[in-house]
Protein backbone atom coordinates (compact mmCIF):
# COMPACT_ATOMS: atom_id res chain seq x y z
CA UNK A 1 0.00 0.00 0.00
CA UNK A 2 1.57 3.13 -1.12
CA UNK A 3 0.67 6.85 0.57
CA UNK A 4 -0.22 9.91 -1.20
CA UNK A 5 2.95 12.51 -1.14
CA UNK A 6 0.66 15.01 0.12
CA UNK A 7 -2.26 14.48 2.47
CA UNK A 8 -6.04 16.15 1.93
CA UNK A 9 -6.37 19.57 3.10
CA UNK A 10 -5.95 20.00 6.75
CA UNK A 11 -5.20 15.80 7.97
CA UNK A 12 -1.46 16.92 8.32
CA UNK A 13 -2.59 20.08 10.80
CA UNK A 14 -5.24 17.84 12.56
CA UNK A 15 -2.75 14.69 12.86
CA UNK A 16 -0.21 16.35 14.32
CA UNK A 17 -2.56 18.45 16.40
CA UNK A 18 -3.40 14.86 17.81
CA UNK A 19 -0.06 13.50 18.13
CA UNK A 20 0.91 17.18 20.39
CA UNK A 21 -2.40 16.78 22.07
CA UNK A 22 -1.60 13.19 23.18
CA UNK A 23 1.73 13.75 24.25
CA UNK A 24 -0.03 16.76 26.85
CA UNK A 25 -2.18 13.81 27.95
CA UNK A 26 0.26 11.76 28.87
CA UNK A 27 2.71 14.44 30.63
CA UNK A 28 -0.52 15.33 32.75
CA UNK A 29 -2.07 12.26 33.75
CA UNK A 30 -0.59 9.79 36.10
CA UNK A 31 -1.40 6.67 37.71
CA UNK A 32 -4.28 8.59 39.87
CA UNK A 33 -5.43 11.28 37.66
CA UNK A 34 -7.40 9.46 35.36
CA UNK A 35 -11.34 9.64 35.94
CA UNK A 36 -13.72 7.67 34.34
CA UNK A 37 -15.42 10.15 32.23
CA UNK A 38 -11.35 11.19 30.76
CA UNK A 39 -10.56 7.61 30.32
CA UNK A 40 -14.48 7.19 27.98
CA UNK A 41 -12.83 10.29 26.28
CA UNK A 42 -9.44 8.70 25.45
CA UNK A 43 -10.80 5.45 24.48
CA UNK A 44 -13.62 7.23 22.22
CA UNK A 45 -10.64 9.04 20.45
CA UNK A 46 -8.60 6.03 19.70
CA UNK A 47 -11.25 4.17 18.09
CA UNK A 48 -11.89 7.03 16.28
CA UNK A 49 -8.17 8.24 15.33
CA UNK A 50 -8.10 3.93 14.37
CA UNK A 51 -11.18 3.91 12.18
CA UNK A 52 -10.22 7.21 10.67
CA UNK A 53 -6.75 5.65 9.72
CA UNK A 54 -8.58 2.67 9.18
CA UNK A 55 -10.03 4.20 6.13
CA UNK A 56 -6.90 4.72 3.88
CA UNK A 57 -6.99 0.89 2.63
CA UNK A 58 -8.72 -2.57 3.99
CA UNK A 59 -5.50 -4.06 5.12
CA UNK A 60 -4.49 -1.25 7.35
CA UNK A 61 -8.51 -1.54 8.53
CA UNK A 62 -8.05 -5.31 9.10
CA UNK A 63 -4.66 -4.65 10.78
CA UNK A 64 -6.09 -2.10 13.04
CA UNK A 65 -9.18 -4.38 13.96
CA UNK A 66 -7.52 -5.60 17.05
CA UNK A 67 -7.34 -1.90 18.52
CA UNK A 68 -11.29 -1.68 18.68
CA UNK A 69 -10.86 -5.33 20.24
CA UNK A 70 -8.08 -3.68 22.72
CA UNK A 71 -10.49 -0.63 23.37
CA UNK A 72 -13.28 -2.66 24.50
CA UNK A 73 -11.37 -4.62 26.87
CA UNK A 74 -10.31 -1.94 28.37
CA UNK A 75 -13.64 -0.54 29.06
CA UNK A 76 -14.99 -3.96 29.98
CA UNK A 77 -12.19 -4.53 32.52
CA UNK A 78 -12.60 -1.18 33.79
CA UNK A 79 -16.43 -1.73 34.04
CA UNK A 80 -17.43 0.97 31.56
CA UNK A 81 -20.17 0.95 28.70
CA UNK A 82 -19.29 -1.37 25.67
CA UNK A 83 -21.19 -1.15 22.59
CA UNK A 84 -23.30 -4.49 22.02
CA UNK A 85 -22.87 -3.86 17.97
CA UNK A 86 -18.68 -4.36 18.33
CA UNK A 87 -16.89 -8.21 18.52
CA UNK A 88 -16.50 -9.23 21.60
CA UNK A 89 -13.47 -12.10 21.26
CA UNK A 90 -10.56 -10.47 20.33
CA UNK A 91 -9.79 -13.45 17.82
CA UNK A 92 -12.59 -12.23 16.19
CA UNK A 93 -12.28 -8.76 16.17
CA UNK A 94 -9.01 -9.04 14.41
CA UNK A 95 -10.35 -10.64 11.58
CA UNK A 96 -12.90 -7.69 10.75
CA UNK A 97 -12.56 -4.10 10.40
CA UNK A 98 -13.13 -1.35 13.08
CA UNK A 99 -16.79 -0.87 13.15
CA UNK A 100 -18.43 2.62 11.98
CA UNK A 101 -19.58 4.13 14.86
CA UNK A 102 -19.99 8.01 16.03
CA UNK A 103 -17.63 8.97 19.27
CA UNK A 104 -19.68 9.55 22.50
CA UNK A 105 -20.02 13.49 22.76
CA UNK A 106 -20.73 15.41 25.72
CA UNK A 107 -21.08 19.01 25.89
CA UNK A 108 -18.75 21.59 26.02
CA UNK A 109 -20.56 24.11 28.25
CA UNK A 110 -22.23 27.52 26.87
CA UNK A 111 -20.29 29.70 25.13
CA UNK A 112 -18.10 26.89 23.48
CA UNK A 113 -16.80 28.31 19.64
CA UNK A 114 -14.24 25.38 18.79
CA UNK A 115 -10.78 25.05 18.77
CA UNK A 116 -8.89 28.00 16.58
CA UNK A 117 -5.96 26.31 14.72
CA UNK A 118 -2.88 28.85 13.13
CA UNK A 119 -3.70 29.00 9.34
Amino acid sequence: MELAERAAPGVEQYAELAAESACHLADAAGPGGWSAAAVEDVLDAIDTLTEALGGAGPELAQMLAAVAAATNGARRHLGLVVDDQEPEPAAVAATLPAPRRPPRRRGLGPGFQGVRTAS
